[in-house]
């Protein structure tokens, strides 16, 4: 069963930007909040070279690595063809303004 955390207020991520996630001896994790609020969050690491996906732009529903500029969708992690690979993901609950994670998935995921 999931434990959700609460991790921060929407507001607190910028509009088409990006907030980061500190975890200790795991990979930070980079929430990302889209033009319309919907707020995805992923593993800040590109699955190409490991550049921080953070600091990428926004492009729709993807985010342009600030290395090489791969595209990998916040839904799913995925690289955007021609380009391979993926970045983990977590799940996202929104509830009052508030962004949850998965405690679970924090504790593992990116490893």
């Amino acid at each position: 069963m999931s434990e959700w955390k609460i991790i921060c207020l929407v507001s607190d991520i910028p509009q088409h930007g990006a907030r980061v996630l500190q975890r200790t001896g795991l990979p930070d994790v980079a929430l990302f909040r889209t033009g319309d609020n919907r707020v995805f969050a992923l593993v800040d690491r590109c699955p190409h070279k490991g550049g921080p996906l953070s600091q990428g732009m926004l492009v729709g529903d993807n985010v342009a690595c600030p290395l090489h500029n791969w595209h990998i969708n916040l839904e799913s992690g995925s690289a955007i063809a021609p380009d391979q690979g993926c970045a983990a993901r977590f799940q996202v609950r929104l509830e009052e303004g508030q962004v949850l994670l998965d405690e679970t998935e924090l504790r593992c995921l990116g490893h």
